[in-house]
């Protein structure tokens, strides 16, 4: 099941999937993951359409402030920390006693390298993705004799249009590669290959784990 808060998005990704993946069963909803009414319905066409709910692959993300985080206002740190830490708590909340009548099960949070450092003039956003790897960390503790895990993916700077602002100034961009070992910007599939492992047989004893993606940046000591 895939969802975006644009009709228009859905469509281009159930077709995109249909058209390489011959024979997937692929099917989209509109939901805007801080509605409550809309996580409702995605979990019950999810139920329909399927019978279960085997993965949550939570990746919803919202950035409305740019400045120094001191100055984010208060309806800008409400909308960023509703998006992306109190839904994908309630996602979460809702679907794994779904996965725990089955006994298994794999949710995994998308965070960020910023979790681990900090940028400047994103600050609370930087703080709502760091809130995602202990959120791993104490559903892993509480999921795991359900046969639930639960993991945390970090990336570096991923070419998408939420990071556009970036990769599109050619100075800044430039800068930025300097510091990437690897020497190149992320693309989705960098993501999507990690997100297939982590749900997978392969990672079955793989739970409370955040793996980041980031070209080589350090992330930790």
């Amino acid at each position: 099941m895939i969802s975006s808060r644009k009709q228009e998005k859905v469509n281009e990704a159930v077709l995109q999937l249909e058209k390489e993946e011959k024979g997937c069963s692929v099917k989209g909803v509109v939901c805007h993951v801080a509605k409550a009414e809309h996580r409702k319905n995605l979990i019950e066409q999810t139920l329909h359409h399927f019978g279960g709910i085997d993965i949550l692959v939570s990746n919803a993300a919202a950035n409305p402030v740019f400045g120094p985080i001191l100055q984010t206002p208060e309806e800008g740190w409400d909308k960023i920390f509703d998006v992306n830490v109190k839904s994908a708590f309630l996602l979460a909340k809702d679907i794994i006693p779904l996965m725990e009548k089955k006994g298994s099960g794999s949710v995994i949070f998308i965070s960020s390298l910023a979790a681990f450092r900090p940028q400047e003039y994103i600050g609370a956003y930087c703080v709502s993705k760091t809130a995602l790897v202990g959120l791993t960390k104490v559903l892993a503790e509480e999921c795991g004799h359900m046969g639930v895990r639960i993991n945390c993916i970090a990336p570096g700077m991923i070419k998408t249009n939420f990071s556009e602002a970036f990769w599109k100034n050619d100075a800044v961009f430039k800068e930025f590669l300097k510091i990437v070992p690897l020497g190149r910007i992320g693309l989705s599939n960098d993501i999507g290959g990690a997100v297939s492992f982590l749900s997978s047989d392969q990672a079955s004893y793989i739970t409370g784990e955040t793996l980041v993606i980031s070209g080589g940046i350090h992330s930790r000591l």
